[in-house]
């Protein structure tokens, strides 16, 4: 917790304390500073497709990411993973997150089939991340995303712990929890996440679950899609479509 005094650091969990105390709307920050005065977060409830029948690892969507958001080196917000697979055996790897794409790869088996998986922060509703958080960084936004309050945040490392999807890390450039808002700052105005602008196959899809003609919405609403670990119950709000049994 570098930066952090030992009298702030109590301070801030007496105020993490409260904030848990409070009802779970009440508890919620306010609408995160890279969002447009305009914006109405009342309006919307964006979600997140996946169809990993398309993706190809090519990694174009990691380093859009990358450069989109300055992430530090070797430290990924998306990340793509491939998945190598037989009757028996099942061999998963992700080279610097696929920020290169993928090269030849020797397995111990001889594989049946082989795909790539796109993943990054669920969004959840039932989120483990925020209801560990001593502080109240962690919180849900009211259009559905899952962020992080920097200038709260003491470092703590609680909710990476607690990120059931490994889509959390510690940025060691300000030593405060760091993880993908789906381009917070750009779908407030109205654009898409640069992951899914880079995709070149629609592979990554955005959209709004409050927009009663909204694509996206109309596929979760009438495909067969699955969120990841679904026995966890933290309501995703990333979905996917084709997604293998494999796949966790």
């Amino acid at each position: 917790m570098s930066g952090v005094t030992r009298r702030d650091f109590i301070e801030a969990l007496g105020c993490g304390a409260v904030a848990l105390l409070l009802p779970r709307g009440l508890a919620q920050a306010q609408a995160p500073a890279s969002a447009p005065v305009d914006y109405n977060w009342e309006e919307h409830e964006f979600c997140y497709l996946i169809d990993a029948k398309r993706c190809i690892g090519c990694g174009m969507c990691v380093r859009a990411c990358q450069r989109e958001n300055d992430v530090p080196d070797d430290f990924y917000r998306t990340w793509v993973e491939r998945y190598l697979v037989s009757l028996h055996d099942v061999y998963v790897d992700s080279p610097k997150g696929a920020l290169d794409g993928f090269g030849p790869v020797q397995t111990p088996f001889e594989p049946t089939k082989g795909f790539f998986v796109p993943k990054l922060c669920n969004h959840c509703k039932e989120t483990p991340c925020v209801q560990v958080c001593p502080v109240g960084a962690s919180y849900r936004s009211r259009d559905g995303l899952v962020l992080v309050d920097g200038k709260r945040c003491i470092g703590c490392g609680y909710c990476v712990q607690a990120c059931p999807y490994g889509s959390r890390f510690m940025n060691p450039r300000t030593h405060t929890a760091d993880k993908c808002t789906w381009c917070y700052h750009r779908i407030t105005r109205g654009l898409l996440p640069a992951c899914v602008q880079a995709c070149p196959t629609a592979a990554r899809r955005f959209g709004d679950l409050k927009k009663e003609d909204d694509p996206v919405r109309r596929i979760i609403a009438t495909r067969d899609v699955r969120v990841l670990q679904p026995e966890l119950l933290t309501e995703p709000h990333t979905f996917y479509l084709g997604l293998d049994k494999e796949v966790r």
